[in-house]
């Protein structure tokens, strides 16, 4: 399940809580919060795995740059040593040739750059996604911890005998 559809639930399991009077806090099920805290983790590493995904197809776009490179340069070289035979065209090769290779290393380094920024930004949304998606947690971990603490403080053990018998009457 996707991360984004993840934290949806979350926010919906939080709205769907019930208000605790007086407060700002809100009574969960601990089973279904358990239960996306749970999903979540799964899905983290999945999207771990789509940025890897995306770094591998820039190592790829990057490799695909290179080999067109070459192989311009390649022609380049050829065509300029064909045209290095012809006396009258020498000059003219050379110049055509230096032209092409600068070329193909300004199409190369463009390739590169427009690369290298995708997987910045892919990388810093995903970064992004998940410091939202750690903040949710935290505050969810606090909301049902505060809970308990607040449970706790108002078990039976903690009112006042006199309390129990006007209670009991």
């Amino acid at each position: 399940m996707d991360i984004l559809q993840l934290i949806d639930r979350l926010e919906e399991l939080f709205n769907d809580a019930k208000a605790v009077p007086f407060t700002h806090n809100v009574i969960v099920d601990e089973d279904r919060m358990l239960e996306l805290i749970d999903q979540m983790r799964i899905a983290i590493p999945d999207e771990v795995k789509k940025a890897q995904q995306v770094v591998a197809q820039r190592d790829r776009v990057m490799a695909q740059a290179q080999e067109e490179s070459n192989r311009t340069l390649q022609l380049a070289r050829d065509k300029a040593a064909e045209m290095a035979q012809k006396d009258i065209i020498t000059q003219e090769a050379q110049r055509r040739a230096e032209q092409i290779l600068s070329q193909a290393r300004a199409e190369a380094e463009a390739i590169r750059a427009d690369a290298d920024n995708y997987v910045l930004e892919t990388l810093m949304q995903l970064q992004d996604q998940i410091a939202k998606l750690s903040n949710q947690v935290n505050n969810g971990i606090h909301m049902v911890q505060e809970d308990q603490m607040r449970k706790a403080a108002m078990s039976p053990s903690t009112i006042p005998a006199n309390a129990t018998e006007k209670v009991e009457k």
